[in-house]
């Protein structure tokens, strides 16, 4: 069967034929046969190399050799027990050694499940109730964050079958914006429990914080009790050894984690400061609980994938990531265009943008018709990016240079055509 056959086989089965929303795009999403290395390759035979990378978590490529290997052996070893193991504390110690701003660490399932149970602890911890996040921000599709943008004050849902009860203590403001920021916070001090945030936007494509706004954030935390909750499930392990946190020199009461930290299974986690994680049960009285929460296999697969992350590693792809920015800047300033190249370490993208994008208000005004052009021009030609103008794109350490200087020359074949 082909990509189209199994599309429509697939629409009447599944909810609009993909298992996620981001999966589908027109006129039809390809189907994967297999990935390896930096490629991955289509039912209908077609090849490309990947910087989706499973929206992030692949940063030691598809089908590792070793990892498989490894992995293999663990399978044959069992796959779930609902008992604990010394896997989980071996991983537990690795992240608690990377990040300083993790003394503990509980593992579950998911993203979401990590920031649902993040927000839940900074609840029972402080005794408030409301949430403050930033407009555009993904948070996993928990309902607590699962709302609309605003500029500040409760938003409304963002899906039916969310009550508006449910929203009415989640806050939502721009990013970067410090003095809205400063302004909610005053007027929402005494029932704030926490402010989450990407610590780099990532779910409207690729957005920096602006130099001091993290620290703004920290410091406002500092002063009214609230707990700050960094969402790297991201940036966690992407950016730099020690997460989001030690890239940007501010360090947070809680962090979520997800993608990198399975090693490409599924998993998510949540740590912080002990007199924090000591309040989740069975320690403490704030409930969070998972039939397969430290699954063996994924975190046999975390260990391995930490293990192979040092600072050379991180160099690498920082200079891969480098090169197709500085790239697709040279050829901007060359050709006259109007766009915006983002990113950071191995993070990259395109807005179709006249002005710099520093939040989602502004991010809403590129041009995703161009985006959709230059996203199909580089699928025909066997570069695979995530099919919205509101992802980001990774590299991962197989990625080699002719891979990438491939990327960079159709990149620009696309540009010129849209010029």
């Amino acid at each position: 069967m082909n990509s189209k056959v199994l599309f429509n086989e697939g629409k009447n089965y599944i909810p609009g034929g993909v298992s996620s929303p981001v999966r589908a795009f027109k006129p039809y999403p390809f189907f994967v046969k297999c990935g390896h290395g930096s490629k991955i390759e289509d039912v209908d035979g077609n090849k490309y190399i990947d910087y989706c990378l499973a929206y992030g978590p692949l940063i030691l490529g598809h089908s590792n050799e070793e990892l498989v290997k490894s992995i293999y052996e663990d399978l044959k070893l069992g796959t779930a027990y609902g008992a604990p193991t010394e896997a989980e504390i071996t991983l537990a110690k690795k992240v608690v050694d990377r990040v300083p701003y993790v003394d503990m660490i509980r593992f579950v399932n998911s993203g979401t499940e990590a920031t649902m149970s993040a927000i839940r602890l900074a609840r029972g911890f402080t005794g408030r109730n409301k949430i403050l996040k930033f407009d555009g921000g993904y948070h996993g599709a928990h309902d607590y964050v699962l709302v609309k943008p605003g500029s500040g004050g409760a938003t409304s849902p963002d899906s039916l079958g969310i009550p508006k009860d449910t929203t009415k203590n989640t806050l939502s403001v721009p990013f970067n914006d410090e003095n809205i920021l400063e302004k909610v916070v005053l007027e929402n001090k005494d029932d704030l429990a926490a402010i989450i945030v990407e610590p780099v936007m990532a779910n409207i494509g690729c957005v920096e914080p602006k130099v001091g706004f993290l620290k703004l954030l920290r410091a406002l935390c500092d002063e009214y009790g609230i707990i700050l909750i960094f969402d790297e499930v991201i940036t966690g392990f992407r950016v730099s050894r020690g997460c989001a946190g030690e890239y940007f020199g501010v360090y947070p009461d809680l962090a979520t984690f997800g993608k990198i930290i399975g090693g490409g299974f599924p998993m998510g986690a949540f740590g912080g400061k002990k007199e924090l994680m000591e309040n989740i049960a069975p320690a403490g009285k704030v409930y969070q609980a998972g039939t397969f929460n430290g699954n063996p296999i994924s975190v046999k697969a975390g260990i391995f994938t930490l293990d192979k992350l040092d600072h050379i590693f991180y160099k690498s792809l920082k200079d891969k990531g480098d090169f197709i920015r500085n790239s697709l800047e040279e050829f901007k300033d060359e050709n006259l265009l109007n766009i915006q190249v983002v990113g950071l370490a191995s993070m990259f993208q395109i807005y179709f943008n006249d002005k710099p994008v520093l939040n989602y208000e502004l991010a809403k005004k590129s041009g995703t018709d161009n985006f959709s052009y230059y996203f199909n021009h580089l699928l025909k030609n066997g570069i695979f990016i995530p099919p919205s103008q509101f992802e980001c794109c990774f590299i991962s350490n197989t990625h080699s240079q002719e891979d990438l200087e491939k990327t960079v020359n159709i990149m620009g074949d696309a540009l010129n055509l849209i010029k």
